[in-house]
């Protein structure tokens, strides 16, 4: 009697079943797991700008940056949080720095833009339905017309 060695026609769709199922399933997880880490890059990029135009405000309010009459005290761009202004305080001694650098929208693929310009911008004169950008930068926010995994708009963040 002779042994059949291999597998049978049932056995191979079987399996290709079984692997496609796994390969279904695994999909949506491996999408949620990269949209939960762009996510956290956005939260942590979100926080450091917002220090450094927080610090730069307080320096303008501690006298520290020289401001010309009728501005608000927070930095004109997000380029003079990284390229630094002069102290006030000490004209001859290192410039002020708020921000080693910008960090990027993770939700922006266009790699061509300056990290700058990867944000919305809101002025201090502007309200916070409606951010307009102006003289100064009171606030950044995502330009991603996306939706976060907790259901608020990435704008709103």
């Amino acid at each position: 009697m002779r042994k059949m060695l291999g597998f049978s026609l049932v056995e191979l769709l079987v399996s290709a079943a079984i692997l496609g199922l796994l390969a279904s399933v695994a999909m949506p997880l491996a999408e949620l797991s990269v949209k939960r880490q762009k996510e956290a890059q956005l939260r942590q990029a979100l926080r450091e700008i917002r220090a450094g135009i927080d610090a730069y405000k307080q320096a303008a309010s501690s006298h520290r940056i020289t401001l010309v009459q009728g501005q608000s005290g927070y930095p004109p761009t997000l380029v003079d949080l990284v390229a630094g202004v002069k102290d006030a305080g000490n004209p001859d001694g290192p410039k002020l720095y708020f921000l080693r650098r910008i960090p990027r929208d993770p939700f922006n693929d266009d790699d061509s833009k300056p990290a700058s310009d990867t944000w919305g911008k809101r002025s201090f004169a502007s309200g916070p339905d409606n951010p307009v950008d102006g003289d100064d930068v009171f606030d950044v926010y995502s330009l991603s017309a996306g939706v976060g995994i907790n259901g608020v708009a990435y704008k709103e963040w």
